[in-house]
């Protein structure tokens, strides 16, 4: 039986956000839409996929809003963290590492989907992404994870970053889209590429609106940790998946997930 993690703060709810009146400061990530757009528009808490097709893809969109008025924006780093209702998280997930099963079907883009009434591109078309890491095993990795839950979790972390000239000055009571993580159906059907059915949970654990820094400290980064309403900042692949409450939503040691990007 999984145990509850110490410490964690999870609200674990899945609602869906009809409307960006209800959001506040935080992050936000659901399926196919920036989570402002609402469910209306799309955006969804769960993705339900048959796995009967090599084809297609799945789209997580991130967003968040500010605490206060950030300055000269440089960038964003994300930390995800998916967790498994099987003993070990399977293969199909196994596919950023050269070598593993579906090794090139997640990717981090930055296409802003032009059809946003409420969700505004913070880098306005200038930033860049990358995947930092996925996996487990690791203290960077496996944060405050249960030590028993450590074969069923993966972390994903990001880093979008714009140019010098594109640094960028943000307000609060905005919605701004950071990136999307695509997740293609490559290797679903007539493979060993198993377990695409199993149930996941997603949590979008934390993100840094990253500034230049000062004498080589990020004394202006801001991060942010927390869901921008009940159940934001979590989604679910495949209906009713193992409890979120047993991820952290907020990684206490940053100096660690830093060193992922060096």
């Amino acid at each position: 039986m999984m145990r509850r993690i110490l410490g964690l703060s999870v609200v674990a709810a899945m609602l869906c956000v009809a409307s960006s009146a209800l959001a506040a400061p935080g992050v936000s990530m659901r399926w196919q839409v920036c989570s402002g757009e609402g469910a209306g528009a799309g955006a969804l808490a769960n993705r339900t996929f048959a796995c009967a097709s090599n084809i297609g893809s799945n789209t997580l969109v991130f967003s968040f809003e500010l605490p206060a008025d950030v300055l000269q924006v440089s960038g964003n780093e994300l930390v995800v963290d998916f967790l498994s209702q099987a003993a070990s998280m399977p293969t199909w997930w196994d596919f950023k590492n050269v070598g593993t099963c579906r090794t090139g079907s997640l990717a981090v883009n930055v296409a802003f989907d032009a059809n946003n009434v409420v969700c505004v591109d913070w880098a306005q078309g200038l930033s860049g992404a990358g995947l930092g890491a996925w996996g487990s095993g690791t203290p960077q990795l496996d944060g405050t994870v249960d030590p028993s839950l450590v074969s069923q979790h993966r972390r994903l972390t990001m880093a979008l970053a714009v140019p010098p000239s594109g640094l960028q000055d943000l307000v609060t009571a905005t919605e701004y889209f950071s990136c999307n993580v695509s997740i293609n159906n490559l290797k679903t059907v007539n493979t060993t590429c198993t377990g695409c059915l199993e149930p996941i949970c997603i949590v979008f654990n934390s993100l840094r609106v990253t500034t230049p820094p000062v004498n080589g400290q990020p004394i202006n980064d801001v991060i942010i940790g927390n869901a921008s309403s009940a159940g934001s900042n979590i989604v679910t692949w495949q209906g009713t998946g193992p409890d979120c409450q047993l991820v952290p939503t907020k990684n206490k040691t940053w100096g660690q997930v830093k060193a992922l990007y060096r």
